[in-house]
């Protein structure tokens, strides 16, 4: 992907409409793009920030059913999840993995309960289960979770569900849906809705964040895919639409991995709030979390409260023989849920369902309301579906369900650039060539000068926040680490797009700036 000749895509393309605009570069609005270009329409996708700059890269990590919302009920929801969760494992197995969980459990009601709901969740995976359920008594357990505390320890139930990096996944789908004739524009924010005499929506007025022009899209079919800013959106269709998301905040902390020593992720099916709670091995760290905090105001940069993160180090405390303190955390991350709204109670977050809703008002604005990312491939697919029985569309065939990210055909002197796909053989032949770019660029981090040259030559990054928050993950496994080496990454970008040392100065303090809030 190369900006530059995207938006020159956009422009030789103003004459004629699109099929489709998608607003939003996240999970949802992305998995819609590569559905729509996948059966030959003609799309245009315009994220306002950076792609997955939102919830779509603040997530647990998890590719799974949903233990929870089993535990409520929701049959529906866990087994649609379960069967994507399959899916997105064999369509890019380079940025997903089958993590082994454990439950542990402290009375013999619980090993029963949790024995036979893991086992219905076994069930509802059917041909596409990851492995089966099982109890391992009390030695078998510590063997397992050495910290785990063994006081009044019964045993633990294994399971097993899915593990990803949500921001290089969200990536993954921009670079596919660009490949197949897609155009993805990151940074370039919907203003205003375009609509006809008869008060249809036929466009939408957009302005191109770093050079500040303007322009007027026309497209047969709009569709909203912003998350928890889906009411903004609406207010422009309609100003006095009624609102249709309750974000809820879910925090994480990410940890050195002596606090887990395991390979195996812990899940506390109950907590004080509700929540179940993670600590799942990730990157080398430990990420633990998540809270549910319902929210009133919104922004692109949520911040953890501290009630929160005294929360999950306390619960993580209860279970585990050294207990985490603020100095250990390596990262903390807030994330906003896009809950769908609960009219009959506005205020419930924990209860609400993560089964998502396509609406359609009035003017013919497509909303897509919820969802959790293991079921964005099924909820693009739906959308278009729709757009082809409501006749905005004309009928083509969904072929997502079998769609690979990666084929793996090229060997790899070193598995950890996989993260690239197919592109990592690029990567590797750059440092063969010169040997200077396989330098490490902090001992606790694992990328190198290679990786930032080539993403800033395929994946679209504007700035030193985008490089170490979301092409990598510096930002999430160490924000110390990552403000190190900022100043030598603004170098390699600076060297990369032409700019001057002013813009390197000015991007690591507002990177560092930034940054200080993930401490």
């Amino acid at each position: 992907m190369n900006r530059k000749s995207l938006i020159r895509d956009l422009q030789s393309n103003l004459t004629t409409p699109w099929d489709i605009i998608i607003i939003g570069g996240g999970a949802t609005g992305l998995g819609i793009a590569v559905d729509a270009v996948t059966r030959g329409y003609k799309t245009l996708l315009l994220e306002q920030s950076d792609l997955a700059k939102g919830t779509s890269s603040r997530s647990t990590k998890l590719v799974h059913g949903g233990v929870r919302y089993l535990a409520q009920g929701d049959i529906l929801l866990v087994t649609e999840a379960l069967h994507e969760r399959g899916r997105m494992l064999k369509n890019a197995p380079h940025l997903t993995a089958n993590q082994e969980f454990i439950v542990p459990v402290y009375t013999w009601w619980d090993v029963i309960l949790y024995t036979v709901g893991l086992k219905f969740y076994d069930v509802l995976a059917g041909r596409l289960s990851m492995g089966k359920s099982y109890f391992v008594n009390r030695y078998g357990t510590i063997d397992r979770l050495p910290l785990l505390k063994p006081e009044g320890l019964k045993g633990g139930i294994v399971y097993h569900d899915g593990q990803f990096d949500d921001s290089r996944m969200a990536i993954a789908l921009a670079m596919a849906a660009t490949e197949k004739g897609g155009t993805i524009i990151n940074y370039f924010r919907v203003n205003a809705l375009l609509k006809d005499e008869k008060r249809r929506i036929i466009g939408v007025r957009a302005k191109d964040e770093e050079s500040g022009t303007e322009y007027e899209i026309h497209s047969r079919l709009v569709i909203n895919a912003t998350g928890v800013f889906t009411d903004e959106i609406h207010r422009m269709d309609e100003p006095d639409s009624r609102p249709t998301i309750r974000p809820s905040q879910g925090v994480h902390i990410v940890l050195d991995s002596s606090f887990l020593q395991s390979n195996s992720a812990i899940m506390i099916p109950r907590t004080d709030d509700g929540r179940v709670l993670f600590a799942i091995p990730w990157y080398g760290n430990v990420v633990v979390g998540t809270t549910d905090t319902p929210l009133d105001n919104i922004s692109l940069e949520p911040r953890a409260l501290d009630e929160e993160i005294n929360f999950i180090l306390n619960t993580a405390g209860k279970y585990l023989t050294i207990l985490p303190g603020r100095e250990d955390v390596l990262c903390i991350f807030a994330g906003l849920r896009p809950l769908a709204a609960n009219p009959g109670n506005p205020s419930a977050t924990k209860e609400v369902s993560r089964r998502h809703k396509i609406i359609i008002s009035r003017s013919g604005l497509f909303s897509v309301i919820g969802g959790k990312w293991t079921s964005y491939r099924r909820m693009a697919e739906e959308t278009i579906n729709k757009a082809i029985k409501t006749g905005v569309l004309e009928y083509r065939k969904c072929i997502t369900v079998n769609f690979p990210f990666y084929t793996g055909v090229a060997s790899l002197k070193s598995d950890r650039f996989k993260v690239y796909g197919d592109n990592a053989a690029e990567i590797e032949r750059m440092i063969e060539q010169q040997p200077e770019l396989g330098k490490s660029l902090h001992e606790k981090l694992p990328y190198t000068r290679a990786e930032i040259v080539w993403i800033c030559r395929n994946e679209i990054p504007l700035t030193i926040e985008d490089m170490l928050a979301r092409r990598t993950r510096a930002l999430f496994l160490d924000v110390r680490a990552s403000m190190t080496i900022a100043p030598e990454v603004a170098e390699i970008m600076a060297s990369e797009f032409g700019y001057d040392e002013d813009w390197q100065r000015l991007q690591v303090a507002e990177y560092k700036k930034l940054a200080v809030n993930y401490l």
